[in-house]
């Protein structure tokens, strides 16, 4: 298996710029911006200085793009998002009273779901190009 080949599942192990553009329907020149913005998101670089994105980087890229797109954050506020979901809780504190741990609950439990329901459809739209 080679640098680029595929995976256990037949999932490649890096992918260039340029497949990546392709399958995040995002232009190069945004992935390398959000490198710059985003911390997690630092693919490898190859011998020749091109960048190689694992799996994972796919996956933060995709997340990174809902995040600003769909549900409208701002950069500096997906960056917290994805930092907090990193890192564990961030500051601020739950809703106190049975009423509130009730409501923080069920919009947790739609914003999970909202989010599969985005990632299968971006899967979906993966496969079937291929």
């Amino acid at each position: 298996m080679g640098k680029n080949g595929s995976g256990v599942n037949g999932q490649k192990e890096t992918y260039r710029i340029g497949e990546v553009a392709a399958l995040t329907q995002l232009e190069a020149y945004v992935l390398r911006y959000w490198e710059t913005e985003f911390p997690m998101l630092r693919p490898a670089k190859s011998a020749h200085g091109q960048r190689l994105y694992r799996p994972e980087d796919v996956e933060t890229i995709l997340t990174i793009k809902r995040l600003l797109y769909d549900e409208g954050f701002t950069i500096a506020g997906a960056r917290k998002q994805l930092e907090g979901e990193n890192g564990g809780p961030r500051g601020g504190g739950e809703p106190t009273g049975v009423a509130g741990a009730g409501a923080a609950k069920s919009n947790s439990g739609r914003e999970k779901l909202r989010a599969v329901r985005h990632e299968l459809r971006d899967l979906l739209t993966l496969l079937s190009r291929r």
